[in-house]
């Protein structure tokens, strides 16, 4: 399992959709920027917004495409080919239905479960050995609601389990900086203890989890414009998708 040099955060650009659950993925690495002064970049090369971030001595790349979901492959191969980063260097951060709220889970490779955004980067890069960071958002309980439950906000007691542990996974980054990758999966899969209260000479005193901080996500629209110039196909590190053109979608 590789240190990622690129984080990428999946989701659909747009005001209409910044507190969708689909939006998890987006959610993710604007909280890892907005603490890390990262400052978002907007690369028309890249189709998407860029930043770049330090953490234990180590350059991470954080990529939100501004593509619909169903195109994100699009914008993670041009930057894969551009900078020469294999894919199995690269973690994807996204929504997952089958987790429930409060659950975010890390695996390598696998299947796309369905999820659109997973599928294109399939398609263009011809693999699937790459990270992913599963951010749990329940289902709705039939497969025929799917597209509706994920382009809505998640209710208020779902949002709050996701907060959570959304919150909690942030800390990922400090531990995959630190170059022991399992020690990091088996940290993020271990329950928090819960708080407990121990009576103290009469008072009461807490012990487990700190309360719930509420990083600010800023608002991805404030962007900076970059060239539009083209990445030569003899950059390429693996073949890119050709001749397929697909109807932006944002599910």
């Amino acid at each position: 399992m590789h240190i990622p040099r690129l984080i990428v955060g999946l989701g659909n650009p747009g005001r209409e959709y910044e507190r969708t659950r689909h939006n998890a993925g987006y959610w993710w690495v604007d909280a890892i920027a907005s603490a890390r002064g990262g400052r978002w970049a907007k690369e028309s090369k890249f189709s998407g917004w860029v930043a770049r971030v330090g953490e234990g001595g180590r350059d991470f790349w954080l990529l939100k495409p501004a593509t619909y979901m169903n195109e994100s492959g699009r914008s993670v191969g041009a930057f894969l080919r551009f900078h020469r980063i294999e894919p199995a260097e690269m973690l994807v951060v996204h929504d997952e239905l089958d987790l429930p709220p409060g659950t975010v889970k890390l695996k390598s490779g696998g299947g796309t479960g369905g999820h659109n955004g997973l599928r294109d980067i399939d398609e263009v890069l011809g693999t699937r050995d790459f990270l992913r960071l599963r951010i749990g958002i329940g289902h709705p309980g039939h497969k025929d609601a799917v597209a509706d439950f994920v382009l809505h906000e998640a209710r208020r007691d779902e949002q709050k389990a996701i907060d959570e542990a959304f919150d909690r996974s942030l800390e990922l980054l400090a531990r995959m900086a630190g170059g022991r990758m399992q020690d990091a999966v088996t940290w993020l899969h271990t329950p928090p203890r819960k708080e407990v209260e121990i009576p103290v000479e009469g008072a009461k005193a807490k012990s487990g989890i700190p309360g719930k901080s509420d990083p600010a996500i800023p608002a991805s629209d404030s962007v900076i414009p970059a060239s539009d110039s083209v990445i030569p196909a003899s950059d390429s590190v693996f073949p890119a998708k050709a001749g397929i053109q697909t109807k932006k979608d944002p599910k």
